[in-house]
């Protein structure tokens, strides 16, 4: 099964755990009242579901939203939605509340300043590498000098 049949399959078993018929009336109707931009046809909705096509993330959302889904189950499945629990494990666990304060105080500032402050970690951290792989040879040579 392809990646847009297996989206198909998750969008059909969605609509009938929610009481809807998996139909391209169905879903063009309910899709078309929730969403917010250029109303999409019924040959589009029927392109989801038949496994033609994929939404845009947006409309992605709106479905995902509407489902009552998380949008990256929807849209990639099961291997997507443990991999997003084992990353939001490791903020609400691997992470101290110093390091959940800097990442939110981050993502506040305008994109310019996060550019420079990342370009500034990733220097450090590049010259952390170095510094590591120096140390490391300097061992070696130690190591060769001593037989």
């Amino acid at each position: 099964m392809n990646e847009k049949e297996s989206f198909s399959l998750r969008l059909r078993t969605a609509m009938e755990k929610a009481g809807y018929k998996p139909s391209p009336t169905v879903l063009e109707r309910e899709f078309n009242t929730r969403y917010w931009g250029v109303s999409v046809s019924l040959q589009a909705v029927r392109r989801w579901i038949v496994g033609e096509a994929i939404p845009t993330q947006d409309k992605l959302l709106v479905l995902a939203e509407w489902l009552h889904l998380k949008p990256e189950y929807l849209r990639f499945g099961e291997d997507a939605k443990n991999l997003v629990a084992e990353h939001e494990k490791y903020w609400h666990e691997g992470l101290a509340y110093q390091e959940k304060d800097m990442f939110l105080a981050y993502l506040s500032l305008k994109l310019e300043q996060r550019k420079l402050i990342k370009n500034i970690i990733m220097d450090y951290y590049e010259l952390n590498k170095l510094k590591a792989s120096n140390e490391s040879t300097e061992d070696q040579d130690l190591d060769k000098k001593k037989v």
